[in-house]
């Protein structure tokens, strides 16, 4: 069994009647962005098999017309080369799927209700885990990473593995009544959940660290911790938003032990 992937614009749906792998069961992704927010959307959902043989193709039709799901303007599915799930294994993946986007927190999951999670056995869950990690991948390849937390846990080292890279490092700045983590990722720089933001920007801030204050303010409770990770461009971008004005993130940054990110970044150009 192989994991079959689609992509579908919205205005090029009608050019897909004639694909049989779509008149299967399988699960799918509604992707767009709100006209209210500017946030990434997704919609998770399911398709059984039918009488007419109009499965995962005539779901997404319905969507299409729905009013309340005039946002979507790309579906992405998944179904298997053999069709050989039935309900309980796509309400498992449906499950697995709307986790995988909420604890991400990368997209708004428009999801009313978590799917149910049907009684499977041990050896069919690891089927499904396969098929979710493949997916995962796949998804991540077709242009959105929902499935992919923005800040990956820290590794566990073992006496074969004994070495941290850089995206292992938890960096710490703790100044101008601020007090926040980060993590630096192949996308940019991660500012951490639970951070504490300095509430007020100093006079010569820049206009570009105000329009990021502005941009996620709703992400800061009325203590100043965020509530999310944030990803930035750069360190210093990071760095200035936290701390309300101009900010080096690379000497701001600094690591429990007292290296800062340019030290750590020195020494992996030696190692590499």
């Amino acid at each position: 069994r192989q994991v079959v992937a689609y992509k579908i614009p919205r205005t090029e749906l009608k050019k897909c009647n004639e694909i049989e792998d779509l008149k299967r069961c399988g699960v799918y992704c509604l992707f767009g962005i709100s006209n209210e927010t500017d946030e990434n959307i997704v919609y998770i959902g399911q398709a059984g098999a039918r009488k007419n043989g109009e499965g995962i193709l005539y779901r997404l039709q319905e969507h299409k017309r729905d009013s309340e799901k005039d946002y979507w303007t790309e579906a992405i599915v998944f179904i298997t080369s053999d069709n050989s799930f039935g309900p309980t294994e796509i309400s498992y993946l449906e499950n697995k799927f709307c986790k995988l986007a909420t604890e991400s927190k990368r997209y708004v999951v428009k999801n009313r209700n978590d799917p149910p999670l049907g009684n499977i056995t041990k050896e069919k869950e690891c089927e499904l885990e396969e098929f979710a990690e493949i997916s995962k991948m796949l998804m991540g390849t077709l242009g959105h990473k929902v499935f992919e937390p923005l800040a990956p846990k820290k590794p566990v080292l073992t006496e074969t593995n004994n070495a941290l890279g850089i995206s292992d490092y938890v960096f710490h700045v703790a100044q101008s009544g601020c007090n926040a983590n980060c993590k630096i990722t192949a996308e940019g720089c991660v500012v951490l959940s639970g951070s504490a933001i300095r509430k007020d920007v100093v006079k010569s801030c820049p206009d570009y660290i105000k329009k990021l204050r502005e941009k996620y303010k709703k992400n800061i409770d009325n203590n100043d911790v965020l509530k999310i990770d944030l990803l930035f461009n750069s360190p210093s971008a990071a760095a200035g938003f936290v701390i309300g004005g101009s900010a080096n993130g690379k000497t701001a940054f600094i690591t429990e032990d007292g290296k800062t990110l340019k030290d750590i970044e020195e020494v992996d150009s030696l190692n590499s």
